[in-house]
């Protein structure tokens, strides 16, 4: 594994499972061998312009195909047998996030993988923006003095949302789950595991019965990471908004720094503001983190993952935490969900 490609095959091919075949064949890292999608067409398609074998049927291109690695770009409820599959056939497994429905299904397909030694990550392109680099390193130089306040607005477009995602049986959350998952992964990077969150929720639903019913449109969530830091996250679904709208302000005693539109802003009240523009396409992320990928599966020591599974879980667990908040109506904490499983989540409880 050295030195040859990865072989590889594609599940699902919605727009990020597309934009993973693409950025796979352009890396010369993979030897892509099969895709998989239900729709026929979509499926054959791609199979014609990658040169690869096309599947209508999840679980055949699992169990048909020896691989290194798969690529799962397919909604959880739709394949979560063959991504288990996949890890028992000792394939690496890098899934499009959010990695699962809940906390518990995510626990699974991580000690799954840690039992079959193989790698279940989670795919992030934010992650492998270049102003992300520049944020950390910000925090890590003390540019902010010492940080008090996480605020993150989020906006997303609700014409958008399909049908299953509706369904909380079926999608395991709404807006929180599968749009702000990437927004709590970048923070969570670098600060710890909220010590509570407290959360509410609803839904476009006009009455309260179906209201109950549906997976939420909006959501305001407070967090304590300690006494001296807090945060909020405010997010919505929104049918007149036409892009994503996501701004992070990070408020320190020194300056405040502002992440949004592709650019980084540090401000305040005796500096004259600093601004770094980083515009790059997810096409070029996701190349960067299938690079990061390979190269983590050829020599993990030396190339260490940033989306581990074992990671993803602290995420988990915190969005696990902000929905039985809003079911009890009682602040909640993410810590006792990683310290109740035991195993690798425990181990991370604290970080």
């Amino acid at each position: 594994m050295e030195s040859e490609n990865l072989v590889t095959a594609v599940l699902g091919l919605n727009e990020i499972g597309r934009c993973m075949l693409a950025a796979a064949a352009s890396t010369g890292l993979f030897t892509i061998k099969a895709v998989a999608d239900l729709d026929q067409q979509n499926a054959e398609k791609a199979a014609q312009e990658y040169g690869c074998t096309a599947f209508t049927d999840y679980r055949q291109l699992v169990v048909q195909n020896q691989l290194d690695c798969l690529l799962v770009a397919a909604e959880t409820h739709t394949c979560d047998e063959q991504i288990k599959t996949a890890i028992k056939r000792k394939f690496h497994v890098l899934k499009a996030s959010p990695p699962a429905r809940t906390f518990a299904e995510a626990l699974e397909f991580v000690e799954l993988a840690q039992a079959e030694h193989v790698q279940f990550a989670v795919a992030n392109p934010s992650r492998f923006w270049t102003g992300s680099g520049v944020a950390r390193d910000l925090l890590a130089q003390g540019r902010l003095g010492h940080v008090f306040l996480i605020a993150i607005s989020c906006t997303f477009n609700a014409s958008d949302r399909r049908t299953w995602q509706i369904d909380p049986q079926v999608a395991g959350g709404g807006l929180l789950l599968h749009d702000c998952y990437p927004v709590l992964d970048q923070i969570l990077q670098d600060f710890p595991v909220p010590a509570q969150v407290y959360a509410l929720k609803t839904n476009h639903a006009p009455d309260k019965q179906q209201r109950l019913c549906l997976t939420e449109d909006a959501a305001v969530v407070a967090m304590r990471f300690n006494d001296a830091l807090m945060g909020s996250l405010v997010a919505s679904r929104n049918p007149e908004v036409r892009s994503e709208r996501i701004v992070i302000e990070i408020h320190g005693r020194k300056s405040r720094l502002t992440i949004a539109d592709s650019q980084l802003v540090v401000s305040g009240d005796n500096l004259q503001d600093q601004r770094w523009q980083y515009e790059e396409s997810r096409q070029v992320l996701m190349e960067r983190l299938l690079a990061g990928f390979a190269q983590n599966l050829r020599a993990p020591e030396q190339h260490p993952f940033p989306g581990a599974g074992v990671e993803s879980l602290k995420n988990m667990a915190v969005l696990e935490s902000i929905y039985l908040s809003a079911r009890t109506g009682f602040p909640e904490e993410p810590a006792r969900i990683l310290r109740m499983t035991g195993g690798p989540a425990s181990t991370i409880a604290s970080v």
